[in-house]
């Protein structure tokens, strides 16, 4: 069926997933063939020719992608930072600049600084909310992209993309948003002005901590060539059974996301009426400043809580160690609740820069569990302390 015009959900179910026409079955197959057949030499199959570069189910699964970001391309990779990679080897060369969030996920910062550092593309840590100092930082060097993540990992910042689109855009250079913690369900970067969109895919689009992933989705047909050729070419792509995994996850992200959100806002009201906390960051709650801004471009606040504790470091390992429900482990975005402690996990790479995390701060991701069974076992680790 055509899913133009559908609804989110409607695209998720249905876009790329026509039913198999010789046996009818409603989910189409998965392909395993690393080779097509060639009617003669050169004579290929709807395209197929070699697993590296093409696949059916994983051409599925880019254009579910592209349906639920409200792009026109999609291109899908073996994990995040492969997508990334992909994508800066696409537009980049060196002598070219980055400039980036000064809150940005730990893993891209080091992509960014410690691997394309060397191949001479350089980079730029800056406050995404400060406008002035956004654009000093775009018109100190060649510019190419601006990377920004709203909501920001794990510091909660919301960013305006439609005016940070507007100022890296009026500097020729291009907006790229990683979407990761928003998921498409809740925000569209596209439709508000970026130029290309990344997930880990393997967070709540997979959905059920079983799978690695990574894409890149964009509008424009000159940067679909230009990633898809590198896609290609390097071969980083996810295989079709891991394509297959996140098709199924991405099909109930709607439903799922609404349940995440709403644990983490019970989640956080909680933990803000709690003496050991020195801070909730959540943009669904009101003080948050973000919490109108996120109104205005999302449609939800997400499942990802962060929280700082008064008694400090000590204070926030004491907590992640003593969790029942929550599991103290890296990652996020599934089902299950996870606890993150950010300065030794998932951020341990910016430690002694200015991306460095808190030490007093835990991420939660709220899972879909009951919510009163979530708050329960936060009770019972703050005992502990």
């Amino acid at each position: 069926m055509s899913t133009q015009g559908t609804g989110f959900n409607t695209r998720a179910i249905h876009a790329g997933q026509a039913f198999e026409p010789r046996t009818g079955a409603v989910v189409p197959p998965v392909h395993f063939s690393t080779t097509y057949a060639q009617d003669g030499i050169g004579g290929l199959r709807n395209g197929y020719e070699y697993g590296r570069g093409t696949n059916p189910t994983r051409d599925s699964l880019q254009e579910q992608l592209a349906a639920v970001e409200n792009g026109t391309h999609a291109f899908t990779f073996a994990s995040g930072l492969a997508a990334e990679d992909s994508l800066i080897r696409a537009l980049m060369r060196p002598g070219d600049h980055i400039v980036l969030g000064n809150d940005a996920y730990g893993g891209t910062y080091r992509l960014i600084s410690r691997i394309f550092g060397d191949w001479g593309i350089g980079n730029t840590p800056v406050d995404m909310a400060d406008p002035q100092a956004l654009a000093a930082a775009i018109a100190a060097a060649q510019t190419r992209l601006v990377w920004l993540e709203t909501p920001s990992n794990p510091m909660m910042k919301i960013t305006d993309i439609a005016a940070v689109a507007k100022a890296t855009h009026d500097a020729g250079a291009l907006l790229v948003v990683d979407n990761t913690f928003a998921t498409p369900y809740l925000q569209q970067p596209l439709d508000l002005g970026a130029d290309i969109v990344v997930h880990s895919t393997t967070k709540y689009i997979g959905g059920h901590s079983d799978v690695v992933g990574g894409a890149v989705i964009v509008k424009d047909a000159d940067l679909a060539e230009k990633i898809g050729f590198l896609q290609f070419a390097a071969g980083a792509v996810n295989g079709p059974m891991d394509a297959f995994l996140t098709t199924r996850g991405l099909k109930t992200l709607g439903v799922r996301m609404d349940r995440h959100s709403e644990n983490a806002q019970k989640v956080a009201e909680w933990l803000q009426g709690r003496p050991e906390v020195e801070k909730v960051l959540y943009p669904g709650l009101p003080d948050h400043p973000g919490h109108e801004l996120a109104k205005k471009q999302m449609k939800r606040f997400g499942g990802m809580v962060s929280v700082q504790f008064t008694g400090g470091e000590a204070a926030a390992r004491t907590i992640a160690e003593s969790t029942r429900v929550f599991t103290l482990a890296e990652s996020l975005g599934g089902i299950e609740s996870l606890m993150n402690y950010p300065s030794e996990m998932t951020h341990a790479s910016v430690k002694g820069t200015e991306l460095a995390v808190p030490e007093n701060l835990l991420r939660l991701s709220c899972g879909i569990e009951d919510a009163e069974d979530l708050i329960a076992d936060l009770e019972q680790a703050f005992t502990r302390l």
